[in-house]
């Protein structure tokens, strides 16, 4: 979400965001009427602001669907997590806040366990932060090994370089994270095609257990009902 609308944007460029829906409460409805098991939120002014800003439209969504939500940006001291998950989300997704300050992701997942997942951002193998507009020092797989005895659900891994551009997922990147920590990956961006998904899911025994479908969706390169007849319905 961006300025209380549905976007994508074009490897994590604010400047290139394509508008898809002024509405989120309805999209979310038709997405949970697709039937989807899950819908993925973030909240890209808050990314970059450092607190939530599309709040609105986030509890608008909770108040229209019964669907479980995830939601990242802008989350980064327990306060607003506590507010999160009280408000009907239920699971918070922790980025650039588990790069600066690991402890909260820690403390965070012992007072809400089964409902903190961490969003690892990477671009050519770099952790990024702050909305994607810095990338760090701070290798993937360092950053995600900090977390395997901390009791993270998953880690949402997303290589900016590929997230909105429909030119296939990071497959080979994903595996191998999967395979470097004891914790579940969720994959994302670049998703393209049922065929991408499908690729996906041939990395479950790896530890790969999910994929997020954003753009694909919206232009209709994959259907819900592709999904179900693959039993490959996911979020």
């Amino acid at each position: 979400m961006k300025d209380g609308q549905c976007v994508r944007l074009y490897k994590g460029d604010m400047d290139q965001a394509t508008i898809f829906n002024d509405d989120p409460a309805a999209q979310a409805a038709s997405f949970e009427k697709d039937g989807f098991s899950w819908i993925h939120l973030v909240d890209l002014n808050g990314a970059f602001a450092g607190k939530p800003v599309n709040a609105d439209a986030v509890n608008a969504i909770i108040k229209a669907v019964s669907v479980p939500l995830q939601l990242g940006g802008g989350i980064r001291d327990m306060q607003t997590i506590e507010y999160w998950l009280d408000a009907g989300i239920s699971r918070v997704i922790l980025g650039t806040v588990a790069t600066t300050n690991p402890q909260l992701v820690k403390d965070a997942c012992k007072a809400y366990p089964g409902q903190v997942v961490v969003g690892i951002d990477a671009k050519e193998g770099m952790v990024a932060v702050e909305g994607w507009a810095d990338v760090s020092t701070l290798k993937v797989t360092e950053l995600a090994k900090q977390f395997e005895d901390a009791g993270v659900t998953a880690i949402i891994y997303t290589d900016i370089g590929r997230d909105g551009t429909l030119t296939g997922p990071d497959i080979e990147g994903t595996r191998q994270l999967a395979r470097a920590v004891n914790i579940d990956i969720i994959a994302s961006g670049g998703v393209s095609s049922i065929e991408d998904i499908e690729a996906i899911s041939g990395l479950q025994e790896d530890g790969v257990i999910g994929v997020v479908v954003g753009r694909a969706i919206y232009d209709k390169k994959v259907t819900a009902a592709q999904l179900r007849d693959r039993e490959l319905l996911c979020a």
